[in-house]
């Protein structure tokens, strides 16, 4: 009889941590690896959020603080709700984790019963569903073709709903495939939604901030005030600030679900960091003025690289919305045969063949969802990214 639980042994590691933990020990052992697997701005935390930190350290703001985060983060965090989204949350209805993933976990392990259902459209970010499974919940995936745009549809939103569904996740700008809802893509499905008073909405809104060609984020919540109280927004500082290794997400929801939360969050990791709580007022109060800088660069490296590897014999890649990430499909690569003989049958195989044969680290797109794909991470520097894609061009012509 095994020692691991039957829950546990129902998930799998986040593969996303996996290729990129590959790509750190081949890199140690000598090898030449561009890794384009991890979603991690390559830019420095802001030196005014550096100082932030290192001020709380020097003033002794070392000690636990409350569950739910700081009075000074919290009311941070609602004045960013009511400027930029429209949202109006007292502190009560605010939650701050140590990071977006353990927001989550909260709000499902928080409500999930088993046999509940948790609509998922894919692709998808990899840890949603097997934190459903954690819960004893059930994902219910909801395929998001390419000719949609890799966007929900209202039908298909419509028909994946069961008297058993208890949550909607809804992530854009989305990882991985970068795809974002407009306005009016978002009310035709509060349509849909407001038709449904059983379920409850969790929109993972982390790359709000990192948008192009004129796109306008809206928050859901804003866009149908009717489920304000059936909606759980969620943000963190880790991707706009580039302060992944902070570990500082947050959320404003229903208050008894937010109570609910902290209750969890008491029983495992108690408060966030209280010096990256420090830094993340720093970040939300202080000026913001960096952003459009680098929203420029991710641009024009998006732009880079959709080019190049629409250039890849067996490659075509959407032009995303937002976040940093390309989701190319590499059909045409499906079915060819490598230099070494082996024959290359699954998205997984193409990208073991690109580190094997290139030393180029992507994630493949099983793991989020979708097949046949993988995803890039261009969030790292332009001239890594134009070595990657000509090794990934170099690679899809080897194939015969």
């Amino acid at each position: 009889m095994s020692f691991i639980s039957q829950t546990v042994a129902r998930i799998k590691p986040s593969p996303t941590i996996a290729a990129t933990t590959r790509a750190r020990e081949l890199k140690a052992a000598g090898r030449d690896v561009i890794g384009l697997g991890a979603g991690e701005p390559d830019f420095d935390t802001p030196d005014n959020i550096k100082e932030a930190a290192i001020a709380a350290i020097r003033a002794g703001d070392t000690k636990y603080t409350a569950v739910d985060g700081t009075p000074a983060l919290k009311k941070a965090i609602a004045a960013k709700f009511k400027l930029e989204n429209r949202l109006d949350y007292a502190p009560e209805q605010i939650l701050v984790a140590a990071g977006g993933k353990q927001v989550i976990f909260n709000a499902l392990v928080a409500t999930v019963d088993p046999g509940d259902e948790v609509v998922i459209p894919a692709p998808y970010w990899v840890s949603y569903p097997d934190i459903v499974l954690l819960c004893g919940g059930v994902p219910v995936s909801i395929p998001c073709p390419e000719e949609s745009g890799f966007k929900l549809q209202p039908a298909a939103l419509d028909a994946a709903i069961t008297p058993r569904t208890k949550w909607v996740i809804l992530n854009s700008p989305n990882n991985p495939t970068g795809a974002a809802y407009s306005a009016e893509e978002l009310k035709g499905l509060t349509d849909v939604l407001m038709a449904h008073p059983h379920v409850h909405i969790m929109t993972d809104d982390m790359y709000e901030h990192l948008v192009y060609d004129g796109f306008v984020f809206h928050a859901l919540a804003a866009i149908e005030p009717g489920l304000y109280d059936r909606t759980l927004t969620i943000n963190g500082v880790s991707k706009t600030y580039a302060m992944t290794g902070w570990r500082i997400g947050y959320a404003g929801g229903p208050k008894e679900l937010i109570k609910a939360m902290a209750k969890v969050q008491s029983q495992s990791t108690t408060n966030a960091c209280s010096i990256s709580q420090a830094a993340a007022v720093e970040a939300l109060n202080g000026t913001q003025d960096f952003l459009a800088e680098r929203n420029a660069v991710f641009r024009a490296r998006r732009d880079l690289v959709v080019e190049r590897l629409n250039a890849c014999p067996g490659l075509s890649c959407r032009m995303p919305e937002g976040a940093f990430y390309v989701y190319p499909c590499c059909a045409g690569m499906i079915g060819k045969t490598a230099p070494t003989g082996t024959r290359l049958e699954t998205d997984e195989d193409v990208a073991t063949y690109l580190l094997e044969a290139e030393g180029v680290t992507v994630v493949h797109g099983a793991a989020f969802g979708m097949s046949p794909y993988f995803r890039i991470s261009y969030a790292t520097a332009t001239e890594a990214l134009t070595e990657a894609c000509t090794r990934i061009h170099r690679a899809a012509t080897a194939l015969a």
